[in-house]
């Protein structure tokens, strides 16, 4: 018999009740750990599906749809790449990171929002200011704008990925390819200058308005003093490479269930890519309450938007983008967004067939609340799982 999944909702349900005692969390991350520890259970109800035509019965718990679930990102972020895929140009896009330095990591969980949202507006800023210098593009840029906030080893390490494609609209909605030829999509080191300068003018509105606290006088001279990380990836060779890779990414969470190898002892272990020892896969354990001490510093405030669209991708140019898309004879055709739909052609799960005679059709035919499903279809469902096993 294969061994168990290990899941987050495992640690959170053995551990969390420690976690809470020893850290205190904040209310909005408690909440997210509770809907990760109730999620596909009958805390969160359910409904009885059945076979039309053998009979077989299935139960199926609620989903938490929380966006930190690492089980409930699967139909969201099909849907929102079916989304992105509709406004794609056959272009060559470019790959940008903003990273934070260490020093604001305090503040960043202090204040999230306020940082967060200073890091979206900064870089954005920067690549703005790129593209209206005609020596570059002059023209109005695209950016889709994506946060992550953890490194592999779960630590903070905030930073923003940034897709561009590789060109913009001019002044009277004419189309302007990008000058850059190579890896960059503007220089890496005057963008890097640019945009510290506007974090730590942003830092100084945020702590003149009572946003945040005053840095201390060690933290301003080493921010000052010391260079900013931005870095360019390789850029995409066209839409496929940007789809792929927003497949990928974009509804990430700081941990998959995947990477958790053992949960025993009070200890949680997980693989993790050391990037300081050429990205080698590792394995690290570390304490219940520690991993999920971690885990929390990557909880967004509640209406945080971690996917952001600006320039000719935001949604006050949506009708001038489609025209840009009419001109260079791009149709493309919607794909359904209706959930069984993307499960069985994204996910490879047919919900409707019946995993017992795959024939008939799975039918919902009762719906329970959180007091769980009936005893009588408890005990078909044991008496199914008991006769597949003599089979």
């Amino acid at each position: 018999m294969a061994a168990a999944k290990l899941e987050l909702a495992h640690i959170v349900r053995r551990y969390g009740d420690a976690f809470i005692e020893k850290h205190q969390p904040l209310q909005y991350h408690a909440r997210v750990l509770n809907a990760i520890a109730s999620c596909r259970t009958a805390a969160l109800g359910g409904h009885i599906d059945a076979c039309d035509s053998c009979g077989h019965l299935r139960i199926s718990y609620n989903s938490c749809r929380n966006r930190h679930c690492p089980k409930c990102q699967g139909i969201q972020r099909e849907r929102w790449i079916e989304d992105r895929r509709q406004k794609l140009l056959p272009v060559k896009y470019f790959h940008v990171v903003f990273t934070l330095p260490q020093e604001l990591n305090r503040y960043c969980l202090g204040y999230p929002a306020s940082l967060y949202s200073l890091l979206f507006a900064c870089s954005k800023a920067t690549i703005e200011t790129f593209a209206a210098d005609s020596k570059h593009l002059g023209a109005l840029p695209g950016m889709i704008s994506i946060l992550h906030t953890w490194g592999q080893n779960l630590m903070l390490h905030p930073h923003v990925h940034m897709i561009v494609p590789a060109g913009g609209f001019t002044a009277c909605n004419h189309w302007k390819h990008t000058k850059q030829k190579g890896k960059y999509l503007f220089p890496v080191k005057a963008m890097s200058i640019v945009f510290k300068n506007k974090m730590m003018e942003g830092l100084q509105q945020l702590i003149a308005g009572q946003a945040i606290p005053l840095l201390s006088s060690t933290d301003t001279k080493t921010l000052y003093n010391k260079s900013w990380v931005v870095f360019a990836k390789r850029p995409f060779g066209g839409p496929e490479q940007v789809i792929e890779y927003l497949g990928r990414y974009t509804h990430k969470i700081a941990i998959s269930n995947h990477r958790i190898t053992a949960i025993e002892n009070g200890n949680v272990s997980f693989r993790y890519k050391d990037y300081a020892d050429a990205g080698k896969q590792k394995e690290m354990t570390i304490s219940a309450t520690e991993f999920l001490r971690r885990f929390c510093m990557h909880i967004l405030p509640k209406g945080f938007r971690k996917i952001r669209h600006y320039g000719f991708l935001s949604n006050r140019c949506s009708q001038a983008f489609k025209q840009q898309q009419l001109q260079m004879g791009i149709v493309i055709k919607p794909q359904s967004t209706e959930w069984k739909t993307i499960a069985k052609e994204k996910l490879h799960f047919n919900a409707d067939q019946c995993p017992c005679c795959k024939e008939g059709k799975m039918m919902e035919v009762l719906s329970f609340d959180n007091n769980g499903p009936p005893k009588w279809a408890i005990n078909k469902i044991q008496s199914q799982m008991n006769t597949a096993e003599k089979i």
